[in-house]
């Protein structure tokens, strides 16, 4: 059961993940496990051995959840567009409790107020963005082998900070669908046996690769210090973060051509990603950041 509520958690967080507006770091705090996941990144050449069991099995659902069900997300989002949101929006709101518990009701101040309200107000200003479009490829070259190395440290980063969509990012920035392509050329070339087009889009996803892992590195470094010096600020910030996330996937959202049906459809799926949250969140009694040794 254990190993089955962590795959399935990875699952939802590799899903949200490749959905531009939705936050991967969202859905490791409503399903109670972000303290944890920090933990053992900042933690994994310390504690490796520890920190890779932990990490494994959300890693093995987040490729799952990557390679299974982009395509079926993709069209979910184009034909069924709000009921497929308000999945992820039950989702958001039905692990909302565990960073509520966070919260030191006694130290919120002035201060934490203003916080909680200015990045709640960022990740608004951001759904309002008109992201950039690019659709073009990536030429292999040393200057955009080194642009892709900075566009993945700032993607993963951004990964890691609830509220905040990593592929959101990178569309702002213009290399979401370039990237996305570079991945389903490699993807084609490695099945269809091209082993040039896929050598040649390993150049472009190689550099993107090594700046996801140390974007999610310094990244959680950086949160795990936060927490550690000014917990109640930075879990109003947090908390500021994932209470707008519902808002910013509705601004996302077509909501031309609604209907009965989809409004019904669309209650349908906020109880179950609500329910599915809830459960998850309920069930996961071993998800508390281990102890720092001595």
């Amino acid at each position: 059961m254990k190993l089955l509520n962590q795959l399935l958690r990875g699952i939802v967080i590799g899903i949200a993940n490749i959905i531009p507006g939705v936050s991967g770091g969202t859905m490791m705090v409503s399903m109670g496990i972000y303290d944890t996941l920090i933990y053992c990144i900042t933690h994994l050449f310390s504690e490796f051995k520890r920190s890779i069991l932990t990490l494994l099995p959300y890693l093995i659902g987040m490729l799952i959840g990557i390679f299974a069900l982009a395509s079926l997300l993709t069209y979910c989002f184009a034909h069924f567009p709000l009921p497929t949101s308000t999945t992820f929006i039950g989702l958001i709101l039905g692990g909302l409790a565990p960073i509520l518990h966070k919260v030191d009701k006694k130290k919120v101040n002035t201060l934490a107020v203003l916080i909680f309200i200015a990045f709640f107000a960022l990740i608004i200003v951001m759904a309002l963005s008109n992201p950039a479009g690019n659709d073009g490829r990536i030429t292999v070259n040393a200057g955009e082998m080194g642009i892709l190395l900075i566009m993945g440290i700032i993607a993963s980063g951004t990964m890691l900070i609830p509220g905040v969509s990593g592929s959101m990012v990178l569309m702002l920035m213009g290399y979401y669908r370039p990237v996305l392509a570079s991945v389903n050329d490699f993807k084609d070339g490695l099945l269809g046996g091209n082993l040039a087009l896929a050598g040649q889009q390993l150049l472009i996803l190689i550099p993107f690769g090594i700046g996801v892992l140390l974007g999610i590195y310094f990244v959680a470094k950086l949160i795990e210090w936060l927490l550690a010096r000014w917990p109640t600020q930075t879990y109003c910030a947090v908390l500021g973060l994932v209470i707008a996330s519902p808002i910013a996937i509705l601004l996302r959202t077509d909501l031309g051509n609604i209907n009965v049906g989809a409004i019904l459809a669309s209650i349908a799926t906020f109880a179950a990603g609500f329910a599915l949250a809830a459960w998850l969140a309920k069930n996961a009694p071993e998800e508390t950041a281990p102890a720092t040794k001595a």
